[in-house]
C-alpha cells in the first residue's frame, strides 16, 4: 500500500534564481526503508522538510504531497529527526524529553508513563533515564531524539543526516537501531544521508537527487551498477561497490564488507607486497602540546589529561575518537580559546602566552568550528568574506577578485549573494571554510570539516588541504570520517579519556584498529595488510592481476 505520494513537486526559495526542487515524483510504500542521497545543495533537506508541515520552508511551492491519498496535514503521522542532536532537545532531563511530545498532545498520564517506559526499554535508555540531557554524549542525544519521536508512534519516520555528528561506532549503532525499527515494527523510513557505507545495503530503494530532481530510483545493487564512475555521487558509494567498479570482473556488485571480502578472496590470492608509505614531512614544528591538562571548571573532571603531540609544518594531522573524548577541546587549546592549567602550548616555537594583542590570529592560526553558523555575521556570504579581506589589509578594489578566487576553488560562486542561514549544512560548511582560508593561516584547525558535505566535495577539500600542506602549512583536523582521514592525513592520532593513545601513519594506524578503520581495510585484511583506502586495494588487485 502506498503510504506517501509526491507528485510533480517543485519549490523555489524567495529571490532564488532557480528551483530548489523541480518536478519531483516518487512514492513510498508502507514499511519501506528509502534512502535519499545526493551532493550538498541538491535539495534533500528541502524535500524532507516539505514532508513535515511544521518544518516546511518559506517559498513558492507547486505539486502535491499525499499521505494515504490525502493531503499531508497530520503532524503526528510523520516523525522528524534532524542532523544536529542539540537542536531537537528541549528539556533538561531524559525522562522529560521522552514524555514532552505526549504531554503536549494531552495524553493521559498512565499512557505517557507506559509509552515512555516501553521506549526507554526498547532503546536501552534505562541506565541514563534520569540523567540531565546536557550530560549525554552525541550518540546518546541522537538516540534520545529518535526515541522521543518514536514514543509518538508515527507511521512515517523522516531523518535528515542523523549520523552527521556521530563517531563511527555511534553512527553504526544508530543505523542498526533504524534497521531494527524498520524490521521489527514495520515502520516506514525515509532517510537522507551522506555516509552510505552502513545504510546503503539495508535500504529497500535508493533515490539519487541532482539539481533538485530525482535522477535514479532503484534497488541499492542496481544503483551501484548504473551510477557512472564519473558521477559525483559515485565517490559516496560503499567501498565494496567502488572497488568492484575499479576492477575488470564480471562479478555482481557487492554491497557489504562481507560481500566485498568474498569478492576479493574469490578473484585474488593476496600478496605480501604492501602499499608503500609516503615519507613524513620534516619541516619545523608548527604546533606542540606538552603534557597539557584542561578542565572547564575548577571542580569539574579533567577533559584533557597530560596530552602531548607535535605537528610539523607541511603536515596534515588527524585526531579521531568518540564523542566527548576531548577532540574539540584539544583544538580549542591549540587555538588559544581554552587555556590549559598545566603544561605548555607552543605555536611556531613560542609559547602561546607570548602572542599579544591578537597576534596569534594574524597569519598564524585560524579555526573552523564544528558549527559553521558561528562564523557568519553578515547578511550575505560575500559580505562575510569581504570582512576578512578587509581585516587582512587587502585593498577594496581587489576584494572582488580575492573573494571570487576562493569561491571558485571551493565551488561556492553561486552562493555568494545568499544569506548564510539559508544554505544547506554542507553549503554552510564550505562557505565557512572559505572565510577561514581567506585569513591565510600558517596553522589551519578544522573541527569536523566534512560534516554535511558530500563525497565529491570531500575530494575537492582533500586537494585544497593537500595543496596547503605542500606549501608548508600545518593542517590539524578533528574528524569522525575515517575514510577521509585515511586518504588525507600524514599521521592520525586516537584520543580516549582525555589522552592521546596513539599516533601513526594512516596505513599503520587503521590496519591495526578493529572499529576505527576503513571498510576497505576490513575487506583487504589477510590479503593486503596495510591497504586502507579503496584506491590502495584496487592498486594491489591490479598489481597482482598483472603478475598472474
Amino acid at each position: 500500500m502506498e503510504l506517501l505520494q509526491v507528485e510533480n513537486l517543485s519549490f523555489r526559495y524567495p529571490k532564488a534564481e532557480r528551483d530548489a526542487l523541480h518536478q519531483i515524483n516518487f512514492s513510498v510504500n508502507a514499511g519501506e526503508f528509502i534512502l535519499l542521497c545526493g551532493v550538498s545543495g541538491c535539495g534533500k533537506t528541502t524535500l524532507l522538510r516539505l514532508l513535515k508541515k511544521e518544518l516546511a520552508p518559506v517559498g513558492e511551492k507547486s505539486g502535491r504531497i499525499l499521505y494515504e491519498s490525502k493531503s499531508l496535514n497530520s503532524p503526528e503521522k510523520a516523525g522528524f529527526v534532524q542532523q544536529n542532536p542539540e537542536s531537537q532537545i528541549v528539556t533538561d532531563k531524559v525522562w522529560h524529553e521522552l514524555a514532552f511530545g505526549l504531554e503536549n498532545m494531552g495524553a493521559p498520564t498512565e499512557v505517557i508513563r507506559r509509552r515512555v517506559g516501553e521506549m526507554a526499554s526498547f532503546f536501552g535508555i534505562e541506565g541514563w533515564f534520569r540523567r540531565k540531557t546536557d550530560e549525554l554524549s552525541g550518540g546518546q542525544k541522537q538516540l534520545l531524539n529518535l526515541a522521543s519521536v518514536m514514543v509518538m508512534q508515527p507511521d512515517l519516520l523522516i531523518l535528515d543526516e542523523p549520523t552527521g555528528q556521530l563517531d563511527p561506532i555511534a553512527a553504526a549503532d544508530f543505523i542498526s537501531t533504524l534497521q531494527k525499527i524498520n524490521r521489527e515494527l514495520g515502520l516506514t523510513i525515509l532517510l537522507a544521508e551522506h555516509r552510505l557505507e552502513e545504510v546503503f545495503p539495508i535500504a529497500d530503494r535508493v533515490l539519487v537527487l541532482e539539481n533538485g530532481s530525482v535522477i535514479l530510483d532503484d534497488k541499492p545493487r542496481e544503483i551501484g551498477r548504473k551510477l557512472s564512475p564519473c558521477h559525483p555521487m559515485f565517490y559516496a558509494m560503499p567501498s565494496a561497490v567502488r572497488i568492484r567498479q575499479g576492477l575488470e570482473t564480471n562479478d555482481p556488485y557487492p554491497l557489504t564488507v562481507r560481500e566485498g571480502r568474498e569478492f576479493l578472496e574469490r578473484n585474488f590470492k593476496g600478496d605480501t607486497q604492501m602499499p608503500t608509505e609516503p615519507k613524513l614531512p620534516e619541516g619545523d614544528t608548527a604546533a606542540e602540546l606538552k603534557n597539557v591538562w584542561f578542565r572547564y571548571e575548577k571542580d569539574a573532571p579533567d577533559v584533557l589529561r597530560g596530552v602531548s603531540l607535535k605537528v610539523r609544518c607541511g603536515e596534515v594531522f588527524c585526531i579521531l575518537g568518540g564523542n566527548g573524548a576531548g577532540k574539540t577541546t584539544a583544538l580549542n587549546v591549540i587555538a588559544g580559546l581554552d587555556r590549559a592549567y598545566r603544561g605548555k602550548v607552543m605555536i611556531g616555537g613560542r609559547t602561546i602566552k607570548d602572542y599579544k594583542g591578537g597576534a596569534l590570529y594574524r597569519n598564524n592560526i585560524a579555526l573552523l568550528p564544528q558549527n559553521p553558523q558561528t562564523v557568519f555575521v553578515k547578511e550575505t556570504v560575500r559580505a562575510d568574506l569581504a570582512e576578512i579581506s578587509e581585516a587582512m589589509g587587502i585593498p577594496k578594489k581587489e576584494h572582488k577578485n580575492h573573494i571570487e578566487k576562493i569561491a571558485a576553488k571551493l565551488g561556492i560562486s553561486n552562493l555568494l549573494d545568499r544569506h548564510p542561514y539559508d544554505l544547506s549544512g554542507g553549503e554552510q560548511q564550505k562557505c565557512a571554510l572559505a572565510k577561514v582560508l581567506l585569513s591565510n593561516p600558517k596553522i589551519l584547525l578544522l573541527d569536523e570539516p566534512t560534516k554535511g558535505i558530500d563525497a565529491y566535495a570531500k575530494q575537492n577539500l582533500q586537494k585544497i588541504l593537500r595543496g596547503l600542506s605542500q606549501n608548508g602549512k600545518a593542517v590539524i583536523l578533528v574528524t569522525h570520517d575515517v575514510e577521509f582521514a585515511a586518504e588525507i592525513s600524514d599521521r592520525c592520532a586516537f584520543i580516549f579519556d582525555g589522552e592521546i593513545l596513539s599516533a601513526d601513519t594512516p596505513q599503520k594506524f587503521f590496519a591495526e584498529n578493529s572499529f576505527y578503520t576503513t571498510a576497505a581495510n576490513r575487506m583487504a585484511r589477510g590479503l593486503w595488510k596495510n591497504a586502507v583506502t579503496c584506491e590502495q586495494v584496487i592498486e594491489c588487485c591490479r598489481a597482482e592481476g598483472a603478475r598472474l
